[in-house]
């Protein structure tokens, strides 16, 4: 049983028992939270598929805590002029640990 749900304005596939890597959501570590924005939802035999949204399915998790990606570097430069630049970014994320997951 799977669900594709959107959260946060991306979409990402649930299952009863996975870690969800979502962007970095304002939730305190262990606390529950539900998304309501299925799209698609599968029981192991049929495929409901959501005209935008799937009636009556949602998918229940709790938060496990926050983190940062793994570093990347953004090098820019002009030729021949001596201008160079490198930054480096990590993005934040929450994950989630899937704990119930109703088609509808």
């Amino acid at each position: 049983m799977y669900a594709i749900f959107k959260a946060l304005g991306k979409q990402f596939r649930a299952e009863k028992g996975k870690v969800v890597r979502l962007p970095l959501m304002e939730a305190e570590p262990g606390s529950k939270v539900t998304f309501d924005e299925v799209l698609l939802s599968s029981d192991g035999t049929t495929v409901k598929a959501g005209t935008p949204l799937v009636k009556g399915a949602k998918v229940t998790a709790e938060v496990v805590g926050d983190g940062k990606e793994k570093k990347i570097y953004v090098f820019k430069f002009k030729r021949r002029k001596g201008y160079r630049r490198k930054t480096g970014h990590r993005q934040k994320f929450t994950e989630v640990l899937i704990t119930d997951v109703k088609v509808g």
